[in-house]
């Protein structure tokens, strides 16, 4: 969930597939399991509202008309083939489905939002007003603001990337109401009950009784930032009271809740039971066409259907996969039943999923059917404090070890719209600890790296957009985000008007994801090079990290210094457990600096099989070693 406003939200809860059609029986018509690749893909997360934006007043809680707004059309295939050429595999456009904003679509036959339940101006992308439309302020003729997403769609894969866009299962908008809806689909607590607090097949809980208050906003952010509106009366009429959407049960919720959010029921009773069919364990290692046929002839609650008929929808759109928000509220027979029925539909479909809590990791990967877990509290948070100027770099060795048997799985990033950006003054205050954190984070696993737009630019988020603070980039209000716009260099998408450092950054980030999507090393074998080295070689201390990644046809070490003031040089030990395995002999190998093209080497190995490589590393530098026979 994306709509505190500066609290810790994660304190609320620690090539070929075979297609088949949705009417196949296992039984009658078994299809092989598609085989698992652990290929890298990198994916680039647009802030679609952000992105294209130009203009660049940036007042505080300003309008769409002061401050401006990107639009689809602006992902122009230029951006998208400079984008693509990054090194980036799927593109991720972050606030499509059409969510609350303060802005009069009455024209439209769009209802007009109530400040009081939208969090800044431009409201949440995580408050989902209708699923079957898209952000109409994303549009230039907002009539037909689901064309030009279609067409931007097509844009998209005609530049060769896949398309991933937002769904959130837990919770919608408080004012959720849907005006395209298919034929004979109705909208979410059309039909509920609400003389109950629960009923299995109701979309929502309620408050028998009790009518919704409004929070109460002295303990926080003042709607439009005090701003008269003829909405903003500190009412909002919802009778009974829904949960908001964090699970709070209260008539009036905090500030801090997820206030402009009401809770979907997926039929788990307000004791926690669950009122619908269990997995039993051995689904763990089931296929999913096994998954599908067990759900298939089950009576699912209400709410399972809704969900899959809006991935269904976005599915047959050309959308090739989701990341799901706050997957880790929504019990994971759901995500069994959700995910199979998207897979049997694309089974190339990527499915991404936003869990916190390590022990729930293996059941949404192995039962849950999810591609991608965020790993974020196991290695962005060690990776954070270590780029901080912290910590000691085995805790990510230590890591990698834990996470060894779904490391393919685990989502590695080091911003998104939730985290401060690596250059402001909350993380780093400085864009180059990214630069060895990056190439940890791409490099040290097959697991898909994810980079957030304008990251690769060092922006620092400094500038106070309304809701909420500075650090993040806002995704509450309409700004411009100026690195990126220097960037954009007014369509030319050509870093015409980047300074030297952004030119510089990006051009870094631009040779390392090319290098991690195109070497197949990065898609093969770990092995821990950190943990031979860090008591006996000399100039080896814990702000450095080095590991091998190989393949059958190719040999890497990768090595990166954390130290922001000191050049270290070193003989790396190779031990000869992994000389044997790459079936060199005594003697030299070559060694040729894949990343700066610019160092050579030689490993040495010695009579007993180890070997050695010396190794220099400027402050924050790093190399990615290519050893040949």
């Amino acid at each position: 969930m994306k709509t505190r406003i500066f609290i810790n939200r994660f304190s609320l809860f620690s090539a070929a597939l075979i297609w088949l059609s949705v009417s196949c029986t296992v039984q009658h018509n078994k299809k092989p399991e598609p085989v698992v690749k652990n290929e890298k893909i990198v994916i680039y997360q647009v802030f679609t509202r952000l992105f294209g934006n130009t203009n660049t007043t940036n007042k505080p809680w300003g309008t769409l008309e002061e401050n401006g707004v990107g639009k689809f059309n602006d992902l122009t295939d230029l951006a998208l083939q400079e984008i693509k050429n990054l090194g980036v595999t799927h593109i991720w456009y972050t606030g499509v489905p059409h969510h609350a904003v303060i802005n009069d679509y009455t024209a439209y036959g769009i209802s007009n939002d109530d400040p009081d339940v939208v969090k800044g101006r431009a409201g949440s992308p995580y408050a989902v007003k209708d699923y079957y439309n898209v952000n109409p302020d994303l549009a230039v003729e907002p009539a037909n603001r689901l064309e030009e997403f279609k067409a931007l769609v097509e844009r998209s894969h005609r530049n060769g990337l896949k398309v991933i866009i937002d769904i959130v299962p837990n919770h919608v908008a408080r004012n959720y109401h849907s005006l395209s809806n298919p034929e004979r689909v109705a909208d979410f607590g059309q039909n509920d009950d609400k003389s109950v607090e629960y009923k299995r097949d109701n979309n929502f809980y309620y408050i028998p009784g009790k009518t919704f208050k409004v929070p109460d906003f002295s303990e926080g952010e003042i709607p439009l930032g005090g701003e008269k509106h003829p909405l903003a009366d500190g009412k909002f009429v919802e009778i009974p009271a829904k949960w908001t959407g964090n699970g709070v049960r209260a008539v009036q919720p905090s500030v801090y809740d997820w206030y402009e959010t009401v809770k979907i029921n997926y039929g788990v009773k307000p004791d926690g039971t669950k009122d619908f069919e269990k997995l039993t364990a051995d689904f763990d290692t089931a296929s999913i066409i096994s998954h599908f046929n067990f759900w298939k002839d089950k009576n699912v609650p209400d709410s399972w259907i809704k969900f899959k008929d809006i991935a269904i929808y976005w599915i047959e759109m050309g959308v090739d996969g989701f990341r799901f928000d706050m997957a880790e509220m929504v019990s994971v027979e759901f995500w069994s039943y959700l995910n199979s029925q998207i897979k049997i539909k694309n089974p190339e479909a990527v499915l991404i999923a936003e869990v916190y809590n390590p022990t729930l990791y293996r059941d949404y990967i192995r039962k849950g059917k999810m591609d991608y877990l965020y790993d974020k509290v196991g290695f962005y948070d060690s990776l954070r404090v270590i780029m901080q100027g912290k910590g000691n770099t085995a805790e990510l060795i230590k890591i990698q070890q834990q996470m060894a048997d779904i490391e393919h799985h685990m989502l590695h990033f080091l911003e998104n719209h939730d985290e401060q950006r690596i250059a402001s003054t909350g993380f780093a205050g400085d864009a180059k600890p990214g630069k060895p954190g990056m190439l940890v984070s791409a490099t040290i696993s097959t697991s898909p790296t994810l980079v957030y737009f304008a990251q690769e630019l060092g922006e620092p988020a400094a500038e106070d957009a309304g809701f909420g603070k500075v650090t993040r980039t806002t995704i509450f209000d309409y700004f411009g985000v100026p690195s990126l716009q220097r960037w954009m260099n007014n369509g030319k998408f050509d870093g015409g008007q980047s300074t030297a450092e952004e030119k510089e950054l990006r051009n870094f980030y631009q040779r390392l994801l090319n290098l991690a999507i195109s070497q197949p090393a990065f898609s093969g074998k770990y092995f821990d090079l950190h943990s031979a080295n860090i008591e006996n070689t000399e100039g080896y201390s814990d702000r450095i990290i080095s590991y091998a990644r190989y393949s059958d046809s190719q040999k890497l070490i990768v090595a990166a210094s954390f130290d922001k003031e000191n050049k270290t040089i070193f003989s790396l030990k190779i031990p000869a457990e992994l000389i044997r395995e790459w079936k060199f002999k005594p003697g030299s190998v070559s060694v040729t600096d894949l990343l700066y093209k610019n160092v050579q080497s030689k490993l040495k190995i010695n009579e007993n099989g180890a070997g050695t490589i010396e190794i220099e590393l400027s402050p924050l530098g790093s190399v990615i070693l290519e050893l040949r026979k």
